[in-house]
This record gives structure tokens, C-alpha cells and sequence, in this order.
């Protein structure tokens, strides 16, 4: 993966799907799953801050530069803070809205910016010195294929970070449309990781940034592993 993509087009699409997923289909997505986070992209000029997540930044500053891997990248602004400091990243979204506006904030920054679904579809194996997923969604399943598939992609070495919301943080009785209980939290990554991994940290902490607007997330929960082998 040398070759960078500045621009989110049709052409360069179909060659980061070949090269990152193996599969030059464009998008690799459901349509009702893209078509879904799409409206929510375009239901705002602007869905979430344009800053990097904290856990990020405090987990990664000390990390050498490698392949990163991105996962549910959103508008990018991880991707590019990895980029920045000269990380070789590929960046995930089923959304081709956000990949659009991510690849036009990220101007010259290097990222190869690719329409894909992780939950469905496992990146390439041992591939990557870093693999993020802020606050994805990716649903319980029995045979954990696709943690599993993530968790894969880490070469020896190299770092999982894995963050969501504090499940505590949501207010009792509340219809949020949908039951935390049916998606991973990062313990539960932590509990499928074998004597190949060192558990760096596992924990709930206070966000570093303010909750985002109409929302009750004051605390994140956070797991840092290094694949030892």
C-alpha cells in the first residue's frame, strides 16, 4: 500500500477496495446500511467535531509511524492526525458521504480512503501496526467473526485500540432506539484475545472533550492490546 489516495473518486475506490479488501467492487456495502449513514451525514453540513478522538491522542502519541488501519474513519479527522505524523493510513467508512468530505478536508495529506463494511467484510491479516475503531457499532454475532477479523488484522507487534461510550452514562428508561447490550464494548474484545496479546489497558475513563451536543457520554471505555506474536 504505497500508493496514496488524495481523492475519494469512482477509479480510486475500486483500486483501494482491490488493494485493501481484495475485491475491486466498489463500496463492498449494503445498500440499506450505506444508504442509512448517508442520511445521517447529509442530515448536517458537519456531523461531528473535525478533531481527532482523545483516547487516540493520548493512546498513539508515543507510537512509531506504521500501517494504521481506520475503522468507521467517519469525516477523517483521526485519519488525518495519523497522517500527519506519518502513519501510512487506511481509511474505513460505509458512508461515501463522509469519505467524500474526509477526503476533501485532508487536502494533501496522504490516506487511502476506502468504502467498505468491517462488520461484513475482514481487512487483510497481520497487516497493520494499528488498528482503531472509535466507537464503532459492530454487533454481537456467536462465532465473533467480525472482532475476530479486526483483531486478525493486527500484525505482530503492533497496537488494537478499540473505544465506545460508557453504557452507564445513558439515562435509565430512556428510548435511545436501540439496546447497547446488542454491541461489543471493549471488554468483551478483551475477553476474546488469547496468550498471542498483552492487555495494555482496559478501562473506563472521563472523556478528554466535552459530550457531543444532546447526548450523555461523559466516559469512555478503552482497550489497548499489543499482539505479541
Amino acid at each position: 500500500m504505497t500508493q496514496r489516495e488524495a481523492q475519494f473518486t469512482n477509479e480510486s475506490e475500486a483500486r483501494n477496495c482491490e488493494r485493501v479488501m481484495g475485491d475491486s467492487r466498489h463500496g463492498l456495502v449494503p445498500e440499506t446500511n450505506q444508504q442509512a449513514w448517508d442520511q445521517r451525514y447529509l442530515s448536517r453540513e458537519q456531523l461531528f467535531s473535525g478533531e481527532p478522538n482523545g483516547v487516540l491522542v493520548s493512546e498513539m502519541v508515543d507510537l512509531p509511524p506504521g500501517q494504521a488501519l481506520d475503522v468507521g474513519c467517519g469525516e477523517g479527522a483521526d485519519a488525518r492526525w495519523l497522517a500527519e505524523r506519518g502513519w501510512q493510513v487506511t481509511a474505513v467508512d460505509v458512508s461515501r458521504v463522509a469519505l467524500e468530505r474526509a477526503a476533501r478536508e485532508a487536502g494533501g495529506h496522504g490516506v487511502a480512503w476506502t468504502r467498505a463494511d468491517l462488520s461484513a467484510t475482514a481487512p487483510p491479516a497481520a497487516a497493520f501496526d494499528l488498528v482503531s475503531a472509535q466507537y464503532f457499532p459492530l454487533r454481537h454475532e456467536p462465532d465473533h467473526t467480525a472482532a475476530r477479523g479486526l483483531l486478525a488484522a493486527v500484525a505482530p507487534g503492533g497496537t488494537f485500540l478499540f473505544v465506545g461510550h460508557d453504557p452507564g452514562d445513558l439515562p435509565p428508561g430512556t428510548n435511545h432506539n436501540f439496546d447497547p447490550s446488542d454491541y461489543y464494548h471493549p471488554h468483551e474484545i478483551a475477553g476474546l484475545l488469547d496468550d498471542d496479546w498483552a492487555v495494555l489497558v482496559d478501562e473506563t475513563r472521563p472523556r478528554t472533550a466535552p459530550p457531543p451536543p444532546g447526548t450523555h457520554h461523559a466516559h469512555d471505555t478503552v482497550l489497548r492490546a499489543k499482539r505479541l506474536r
